[in-house]
């Protein structure tokens, strides 16, 4: 167990030993046959419910544990434990980034209707955001709801949505105004989907993360009742940043987790096999390149943790976490790269964990904004 370091307390670190028993009771036996079958059942969200692990920086009264995020921040380190870059992302996707907006900007009536459900793992959800046409680029979006007595009626698509094919709910962005010219953050608003007719799923088939559920939406002139805006009419756009820090800042916690995972066990393969007498450990070149790796994962953690103490804090670190977002998904790429040249031709075989979590690492430079994107955060932040 890694020694506490802040912002975690000794109350954090309990719940970590709790989580990760769970995982490693509950869900890391299935990992493999989660990834063969391309899916993971939707009883696992039930399972996590039952050790109040979907609620943890949910308030009581909403069937939650009253945490806040730095308990989150635990159970977002301890899904790389599951061994299945699938299952944590389909995990983490209803409790980082579609719970999220309705407990921040949604009315009593759609925390009762929709948070509560899915905090108990009873409501699966999704966040609807990419389309073909815009994945960075939010303010291209085309998907669009017309008003009609009652609400609004829904057309477009939407792509690469985690849970996009068992999301009971899809907390959707979408065009609700016409301007001229058009505006870049004033015509976006976020619907409830829920799912029914018109509305389609298509899945999708992936280098990484198989037993997830990627996929493309289409709304077929759905229509989303009136009670269903989330948050302010034409005021999206500021609910689609407040959601991006958290993301990146879990993607960042996850890469940590992830990286830590495969270090040990690496070292472990390391002082194991043998090789010209000796254990693979022996070898000076080995041993040093695990020394940079050791170094590399200490480096991710301390700038992740900085960015999160941060976070917590009431401060709006939007450098901070996007350095973190930055270092950590290149990093971790790179360490399990690294890792699975020290398994050799074992590495390459699926019958050793390195050679999914490769794959999976290779998304976390691309989602919850590219590599290229931050940089250009970064840019502006620094006033380049």
């Amino acid at each position: 167990m890694t020694p506490t370091m802040p912002p975690f307390t000794d109350e954090h670190e309990q719940l970590r030993a709790s989580a990760r028993g769970f995982i490693e009771r509950e869900l890391a036996p299935h990992a493999q046959q989660w990834e063969d079958e391309r899916w993971f059942s939707d009883d696992v969200f039930g399972k996590l419910a039952a050790q109040g692990l979907l609620g943890l920086k949910y308030p009581e009264e909403y069937g939650g544990q009253g945490g806040d995020y730095l308990h989150e921040a635990v159970l977002c380190e301890e899904m790389a434990r599951i061994g299945s870059g699938g299952t944590a992302a389909g995990i983490g996707a209803h409790i980082n980034i579609a719970t999220p907006p309705i407990w921040k900007f949604g009315t009593e009536e759609q925390k009762q209707r929709y948070l509560v459900p899915a905090i108990r793992g009873e409501r699966i959800g999704a966040l609807g955001i990419t389309e073909p046409g815009a994945g960075s680029d939010v303010a291209a979006i085309t998907t669009r709801a017309e008003r009609v007595d009652g609400g609004w009626l829904l057309n477009g698509e939407k792509t690469y949505i985690t849970n996009g094919v068992r999301a009971h709910f899809i907390v959707t962005a979408v065009k609700t105004k016409q301007t001229t010219p058009p505006s870049r953050h004033h015509d976006v608003s976020f619907l409830i989907v829920d799912r029914g007719e018109g509305v389609v799923s298509a899945k999708l088939d992936k280098l990484g993360w198989h037993a997830s559920d990627t996929a493309t939406i289409s709304f077929q002139d759905v229509f989303v009742p009136e009670e269903n805006l989330l948050g302010e009419l034409n005021e999206g756009f500021k609910l689609i940043m407040a959601n991006f820090q958290w993301e990146r800042l879990a993607m960042a916690l996850g890469a940590v987790g992830a990286m830590a995972l495969a270090w040990e066990r690496t070292a472990e393969f390391a002082r194991e096999r043998q090789a010209f007498g000796r254990p693979l450990s022996g070898h000076q070149a080995i041993r040093h390149k695990l020394a940079d790796l050791a170094t590399s994962v200490h480096t991710c953690r301390c700038v992740t943790y900085d960015a999160l103490r941060r976070f917590v804090g009431g401060e709006e670190p939007l450098r901070e976490v996007t350095m973190a977002k930055l270092l950590t998904q290149r990093a971790c790429f790179e360490l399990m790269d690294a890792c699975l040249q020290i398994h050799g031709g074992a590495g390459y075989m699926r019958e050793y964990f390195i050679e999914r979590a490769a794959r999976d690492a290779r998304l976390g430079p691309i989602g919850g904004g590219s590599d290229e994107i931050m940089r250009e955060v970064l840019g502006r932040v620094l006033a380049l």
